[in-house]
């Protein structure tokens, strides 16, 4: 049901909330958006890191003891650095088993030292009674084991106690908690957030409840977390206060009410779970993800997040710094036949939608003469206008306006090399906005925009001057949205020079 629920949502209007005047929100909903917090770090990255970095450090500590004693003794053979990295693995193997990687752990410090040592001294007693059966004791410098087991565990409890200081200043920071929001103001909704509150070790940051109920049913307050406001108002506060985490405490009988209310919340780059600690209706144990014990069922995933999110960033500032480099002297070129052409400054700063509806600067070439410049983007650029500039034209045409947005790739990091396209805060279709004009546009901002993208690459790029133009652009940056990888970003950045050449009817 929850599949036909999100097809069902993702196919009809969602809410939009507008562009230039800014929905009102309660006091209460205020004062939480106004907390300063960070961006959150994912516990999946962490641990994985944590992984690299204990794998590191052992094996060297193991080879630099080898050569600082062994070598100088008995020359260098092969076998040792072998049996080394062996050792590392099956370190990094048993930690993982007693269950030492998982942020709650890093924070506490008995637990993982008593669970390190034990899983450190396992792998050297399996490491001894292996050498054992193999006969190869009197080839083993005791000496060698004796250092590696003491001084790794050494560097090992020096790294745990640096993690632990560094986890609990994150926990502080509030880059840890996963910032939750209910709806639901109901009975329900104050024992979920009882169930949630009552949690050890929880990341889960219950931010308040939402309900669009004015009756006696909605509470003001569930288990001591404040009613904010009604479920219309949970988009302009993700706008406002970084927002990780949807959960619904309404029933599954409740279908009609949750898919009114999805219609309004899947544009949000947030994960949005339905509770099913009170539903009576069990599903295969499978079908659940789990807040500690609370069972939920998933609807929306927020894209792209933890190692994807990882592989994009690297991405991102890798390629984009060679392709930067490689567009400088292109750069150079272009920026003088601007000022050579027309009188003005060579670039201009566009305010454009960013990642999820915030507004951000991005850097082009002027395309139109300087005392007719529209930095807004309010009257759409059309054939044969009369504001652009014979450079203008051409760089317009084959999209080199556009590669000064590389700097906002690679210094400011609002953009990416590849995503859904970054449109004008005042974008417009006819006399409508963007997201007047087509359903689920915001949805397109789940996601960090980019320099070229799956739209444009299929020839939906340049003047938007009917709503079918529109409406597939939005079409193509969801798909996008919902396939993406870093082969599609590759596949989508080595075609774009074909498309620019071959696709550029639109673009004036």
């Amino acid at each position: 049901m929850l599949n036909a629920a999100a097809s069902a949502a993702a196919s009809v209007p969602a809410g939009r909330p507008p562009v230039e005047r800014r929905r009102r929100l309660s006091p209460a909903a205020l004062a939480v958006a106004s907390q300063k917090v960070g961006n959150a770090y994912s516990p999946i990255v962490i641990a994985g890191v944590v992984r690299v970095v204990d794998f590191a450090l052992v094996s060297l500590t193991g080879i630099a003891l080898y050569f600082a004693y062994v070598v100088p003794l008995n020359g260098f053979h092969w076998e040792y650095v072998a049996a080394i990295l062996g050792m590392t693995a099956a370190a990094v193997i048993c930690f993982q088993a007693a269950d030492i990687y998982q942020v709650q752990v890093f924070r506490g410090q008995l637990r993982q030292m008593t669970r390190m040592i034990s899983a450190w001294t396992f792998v050297f007693l399996l490491f001894i009674g292996a050498s054992f059966f193999a006969k190869l004791g009197g080839e083993i410098s005791r000496l060698w084991l004796s250092a590696f087991f003491v001084i790794g565990l050494a560097i090992l409890t020096s790294e745990r106690l640096f993690l632990r200081t560094l986890v609990r200043s994150w926990a502080r920071q509030g880059r840890l908690d996963r910032r939750t929001i209910i709806v639901g103001s109901d009975e329900n909704g104050e024992r979920l957030v009882h169930a949630l509150k009552g949690q050890e070790d929880s990341d889960i940051h219950v931010l308040g409840v939402f309900d669009d109920r004015n009756d006696g049913r909605a509470l003001e307050t569930c288990a001591g977390s404040p009613k904010l406001g009604k479920v219309d108002d949970i988009v302009e506060l993700a706008r406002r206060t970084r927002v990780d985490l949807v959960l619904f405490a309404l029933p599954i009988s409740a279908e009609t009410r949750i898919l009114e209310m999805l219609k309004k919340l899947w544009v949000l780059p947030v994960d949005i779970r339905l509770s099913a600690h009170t539903n009576r209706l069990r599903f295969r144990p499978r079908s659940y993800s789990y807040l500690g014990k609370v069972p939920t069922l998933d609807v929306f995933e927020a894209p792209i997040t933890d190692w994807d999110l990882v592989m994009k960033w690297l991405f991102d500032h890798l390629v984009g710094g060679i392709v930067l480099l490689m567009a400088l002297p292109v750069m150079a070129l272009v920026a003088l036949a601007i000022a050579l052409d027309s009188r003005g400054p060579v670039l201009f700063r566009q305010k454009r939608f960013g990642f999820n509806n915030e507004r951000i600067d991005v850097f082009k070439f002027r395309s139109l003469y300087h005392d007719q410049a529209d930095p807004l983007a309010a009257k759409v650029v059309t054939r044969n206008d009369p504001r652009v500039t014979r450079v203008g034209r051409f760089i317009r045409k084959t999209s080199l306006d556009e590669l000064p947005q590389l700097f906002n790739v690679v210094f400011n990091g609002n953009l990416s090399l590849v995503g859904p396209r970054p449109h004008a805060v005042q974008g417009k279709l006819q006399s409508r906005l963007f997201d007047e004009a087509v359903d689920g546009y915001f949805a397109r901002h789940r996601v960090k925009p980019g320099i070229t993208g799956w739209a444009q690459i299929n020839g939906w790029r340049g003047e938007i001057d009917n709503e079918e133009k529109i409406q597939k652009r939005v079409e193509f940056d969801l798909y996008y949205i919902e396939n993406w990888s870093v082969l599609l970003d590759l596949f989508i950045l080595l075609k774009t020079p074909i498309a620019l050449m071959t696709k550029s009817e639109n673009a004036y």
